[in-house]
C-alpha cells in the first residue's frame, strides 16, 4: 500500500491528485505545519532526513521530491493511464520539460516573493521596519516581480496551442505544474486581462473529479 506523508497546505496535495487520477489505493499520514514558523514538524525527519513533504512510502521503497514521486508513480503504475506520452516522441520531450520546469524555474521566484512579503509584514523593532521594507520592495520590484511577469507570460503563451501543457489531454506534467500555478494565482496576481488561459487551465484542473476527491481526502489546502 502506498502511504503519502502529507503536510497541510503543501506540494503533497498534487501527489494526492495524481494518485486519484491513477485510481490507486493509498493511505495518508497527516502532518501539520507549525502555526508560527509554518515549517513542517520534526516527525517528518523520521521518514526522510530533510524532514519535508511530500514523501511517499511504497512497501520498503521511500521516494521524496514531487517530481521524483510523479515519475515513480507513473513509471510503476501508470503505463496505460495516458498520463505520460510515449517515450522518444516530441510530446514526451515537452512532458519532461514541464515536469522539471515546475520546480526548476517556476517555484524559485514564487518562493522569493513569499519570503519578501513576509519580511514586510513580520514583527521587528520600529527602527528596522523602513530598512527591511525598503530592501524587500527593491528586490521584488527589481528582480522577483519582473521574473514572475516573464514566467506567467511564457506559460500563458504556451497554452495558446493546446488545452493542457503537453496537448489536448491532461498529463502528469499538468499535475506537477498545478502547485506553481496555484501559487502564482495567489502571489503574482493572475488575471483575465493578462493570463486568461492560465486561469482557464486552473479552473479546469480544479473541476476534475480526481482533483476534488484529492481535496476531500487531503484536508486544508488554501491554494485551491
Amino acid at each position: 500500500m502506498i502511504t503519502v506523508h502529507h503536510l497541510n497546505n503543501s506540494r503533497s496535495q498534487r501527489i494526492l491528485w495524481l494518485l486519484e487520477e491513477l485510481g490507486l489505493p493509498y493511505e495518508i499520514k497527516r502532518y501539520q505545519r507549525d502555526a508560527t514558523t509554518m515549517l513542517a514538524p520534526p516527525e517528518l525527519l523520521k521518514v526522510h532526513p530533510l524532514g519535508k513533504s511530500p514523501v511517499i512510502t511504497d512497501g520498503d521503497i521511500t521516494v521524496a521530491e514531487s517530481g521524483a514521486i510523479v515519475e515513480y508513480l507513473v513509471d510503476t503504475y501508470g503505463e496505460t493511464s495516458g498520463l505520460r506520452p510515449a517515450r522518444g516522441t516530441a510530446d514526451y520531450r515537452r512532458y519532461t520539460y514541464w515536469l522539471h520546469f515546475a520546480e526548476g524555474s517556476a517555484m524559485p521566484p514564487l518562493l522569493m516573493k513569499l519570503i519578501f512579503m513576509r519580511i514586510k509584514s513580520t514583527k521587528m523593532p520600529f527602527f528596522a521596519k523602513p530598512i527591511a521594507r525598503g530592501i524587500a520592495d527593491k528586490v521584488m520590484s527589481g528582480f522577483v516581480d519582473p521574473n514572475l511577469e516573464r514566467q506567467t507570460a511564457f506559460m500563458e503563451a504556451e497554452l495558446a496551442t493546446s488545452a493542457w501543457f503537453v496537448g489536448e489531454q491532461l498529463t502528469a506534467a499538468d499535475v506537477q505544474m498545478s502547485f506553481p500555478i496555484e501559487a502564482a494565482n495567489q502571489r503574482a496576481g493572475l488575471s483575465q486581462d493578462k493570463t486568461p488561459r492560465l486561469l482557464d487551465w486552473l479552473a479546469r484542473a480544479h473541476a476534475r473529479p480526481a482533483y476534488q476527491r484529492a481535496l476531500e481526502r487531503g484536508g486544508q489546502y488554501d491554494f485551491a
